[in-house]
Order: C-alpha cells, then structure tokens, then sequence
C-alpha cells in the first residue's frame, strides 16, 4: 500500500472511499444525531464531580491511551508491535502489545460517547481487534474474516461506534488468537456511566490477568501451550513486579479484573469483606450485590471489587498456590520425606551448583536464591521471591498488597512502605518449646504410617539428577 493510500479510509458499511477529512465529517454528523435520540436523562445528568466526572482509573504497571477530540468524537489510535517487555528484573521476554506495551494502554471513555478507535499493523502477520463485551454494529466488532477483512501488516482500520452502556470491559484480537493472545495482546476498555453512582468510588484500579509459557533459559513466549504456564500475571507483570493497590482509611475502593488467561482465577482479598458489584454487565443493580472474600473471575470475565479500606498491609492474589509462583516445575520428583544424606555431596562431583531442596517443603527455596547459593537458567525468575518486613514473602507471581494508611492525601498514589502495627495487633512468639502446652489431640491412625525414605529410594529420583 504508497503512502497516498495511507490517508485513505473505506467508508465502513458502504464500501466506497472518501477522503478521510470527508469521512470523519459524515461520521460526526452521524455522531451528533445518534447522541440526540439518547434517552432524555443520560444527556442531561451532570457528572458526579471532579474535572472528569469519575475518578480516573488506575492501571497497575499501566498507562491510559490520550485520545483528541475530532469533530465531537473522542478519538484513539492503537499499534499492534512487538515489544520489549519485563516481567520483573531479571526476565525479559519479545512479546507483541500494543503502543509498546503489553498490555496495551487503557482506554476510558464514558457512556454516550461516541468513539473512533484507529488501529495500526506492525505486526508480521495480519490481526484485528475485538472490543469485548460492548455493544456495536456487527461490522465494528473486530472478528477477523467474520465481521471484518483482517488488518494486514502495515494497514490502519478505523472502528467507530457510540457507547450505549457502562462497566469493566476489554480488547483484544480475534485473529491467530492462539498466538496473539498467548504473547500478550490485549488491554482494558474502560466506559464510566454518564452520571452519578449510588457510591462514590475514590480509588478505581484495573488490572489483567494472564499466563505466559517463557521457559527456562528463552526469551520468547511458546503459544502452544495449554495448562502448564510457568509465569502468572496481574498486567503482564509478577510479584513483586506488580504495582501495589494505596488508600486511605475509609475511602471506597473499586478493583476491576479482567480474564485473558486460560485459566480461572480464585481471586482473594485478606482483611475486608468486599462486594462484587459489577463486570462485563456494567454495574449490578444494588440488589445483586454480594459479599465475598474470594470471587472466580472465569476466563474472558470481568469483575468489580469494591470495598472500604481499612488499614494495614492486605495481600490480594489467585488463591491457587502455584499461580503465586515464578518459574514452576511440573515434572519433579516428590521429595517430601526424602532423606538426601550424602546425595548433594555426591551429586556435586558431577554438578557444582546443585543444591538439594524439598526435604522438609519447599520454604528453603527463596533463602538459597536470594543468597546466590542457587543459580538457576538464564532470563529465568525464581519460584519464590519478596521480603517484606518479617522476612521472605515466597511469593510470586498474582500476589501484590493492598496498602491502606490514615494519612494519605486523595491523590497519593506512592507506595507509603511497610505498615506499623499498633501495640497488642502484632502476632508474637510465645514459646520456643515444641511441647509447649497442652493442646487436645488425636490418636494416631490404626494403620501404622508409611515407611520414611531413606538413600535407598534414590533410584526413583535418578532420572532427574
């Protein structure tokens, strides 16, 4: 395609070209009519407050896409690329985004709107974008081959639409999936209702949730992986990568997920009862509110958290114990129980570096990484990392801290440290005596317990040493 073609634009759903000046004219001639048979109190309702109307939302290692104003439509412009994207410090990977990050920028418009979204291909191969979860014209919903021609390398498609409704929704292609999503194309699309909220929110946040399958030692995510992944993500991002979620004691908080991964997430927050009040469906009406301490966000859901902070630091993370992890194995032996004698030292004869773990649980793993003791592959993150004030948080992963604090100001968003605990609100040692007490206890099992293992059992774990 020259450069003259570049300025060019198919009149969607007519099929004939115009110039683009042209184009977007009639397209905002069409705005404005389409904005005049909105019902009555949406075009009239005043924003609740603030220079936006809303509070902005917050993305989590994440951005907002700006966006101009062309004729009465709010207009985008999104890059399909490759980018260099971190993990955390120390993994790096070639992933594909958009706008140089992935996941792409959100965009936040608000209902009533009316939206032009301009989408470049730089990709190597063709794409498209589907807006998720919103309402528009069967031709503007992004299916590749479906409701559209694909977007080749190095073409711009407009999508152009109003927004009839509200809620937590995203982006992503519905072209080569399989590869596109699996290397982190995808992003948030955020639509504020016009008007006022039964609550107030003071702090929305937003994050993504997906898995990636960067083995050991590569630079470059494997599409063709189904179920074992070996990195989790809150925003393309692991623990303690990921961006804490502030506020101050007493504000409303609104936590928005969304699911591209291929896997559903048990999500749970510590310290609050919150309520799930909304998703893909805009805003639940106030009777459909429920109270949880863990909500499933399935694969392409979204979903609302909201919440009065109370102080303190409050983990809030997937309750399935190896998604808070990095760089999980799936194929090691059981050495629970296993007692490894002189099998390190003989083990070392061969292999220098080898350490072995998993005697007594893994909890060692963390202690000899981040001593150095252990060196693992290239561009490869541990299992477990973090410290936090206590000592190792062996943690990884989808895990950050809700960190609420009495003394914010409502605009501060820096990350306020560790919290300090009133006297009496600390738990504390109070024995280092393992027959301490007299706790009540059961009996042992009538079956006598299985046999310990000992270095005779080594010849199970041969295969992998």
């Amino acid at each position: 395609m020259s450069m003259t073609r570049r300025n060019w634009f198919h009149w969607l759903g007519a099929g004939s070209l115009l110039p683009f000046a042209l184009w977007a004219e009639r397209i905002a001639a069409q705005a404005h009519e389409e904005h005049a048979k909105l019902p009555e109190p949406a075009r009239t309702r005043r924003p609740a407050s603030g220079s936006h109307g809303y509070a902005p939302v917050r993305t989590l290692n994440g951005w907002t896409l700006p966006h101009r104003k062309v004729g009465g439509v709010k207009e985008f412009h999104l890059v399909a690329e490759e980018v260099e994207h971190e993990f955390a410090p120390g993994c790096r990977a070639k992933c594909w985004g958009y706008n140089g990050t992935t996941p792409g920028p959100t965009i936040e418009v608000v209902e009533g709107d009316r939206v032009r979204l301009l989408v470049t291909n730089r990709l190597p191969e063709h794409t498209s974008v589907h807006w998720h979860g919103i309402k528009l014209p069967s031709g503007m919903d992004g299916v590749g081959g479906l409701s559209q021609p694909h977007i080749k390398p190095g073409e711009t498609y407009a999508y152009e639409f109003t927004l009839r409704q509200h809620g937590t929704h995203m982006y992503h292609p519905h072209a080569d999936e399989m590869v596109q999503l699996a290397v982190g194309m995808m992003g948030l699309f955020i639509i504020h209702p016009r008007g006022v909220e039964p609550e107030r929110i003071d702090r929305d946040y937003a994050f993504l949730l997906h898995n990636w399958a960067l083995h050991p030692g590569t630079y470059r995510p494997d599409p063709a992986i189904m179920q074992e992944f070996d990195l989790w993500t809150f925003n393309s991002k692991v623990f303690p990568a990921i961006d804490p979620i502030v506020a101050r004691t007493g504000e409303r908080v609104r936590i928005r997920i969304g699911n591209l991964s291929m896997w559903n997430h048990p999500i749970h927050l510590h310290g609050v009862q919150f309520h799930v009040t909304g998703g893909d469906g805009g805003r639940w009406p106030r009777s459909l509110w429920r109270p949880e301490g863990t909500e499933i966000v399935a694969v392409g859901q979204t979903r609302d958290f909201e919440f009065v902070a109370v102080p303190g630091d409050w983990a809030l993370h997937c309750h399935m114990s190896h998604h808070t992890m990095n760089a999980m194995g799936h194929d090691l032996p059981n050495s629970l129980g296993v007692k490894q004698r002189d099998l390190e030292e003989r083990i070392r004869r061969m292999l220098p570096d080898f350490t072995a773990m998993g005697e007594a649980g893994m909890a060692e793993h963390q202690g000899h990484t981040d001593m150095g003791h252990m060196k693992g592959p290239e561009n490869t993150l541990p299992m477990m990392v973090g410290q936090g004030p206590h000592g190792a948080l062996e943690m990884g992963g989808m895990f950050t801290i809700v960190k609420v604090r009495e003394d914010l100001a409502p605009d501060d968003y820096r990350d306020p440290g560790w919290y300090a605990n009133s006297p009496g609100t600390l738990a504390e040692r109070v024995s280092d005596d393992p027959d301490f007490g007299t706790p009540v206890r059961r009996g042992p099992a009538a079956n006598s317990p299985p046999r310990e293992q000992d270095q005779t059992d080594h010849s199970k774990m041969h295969h992998d040493t």
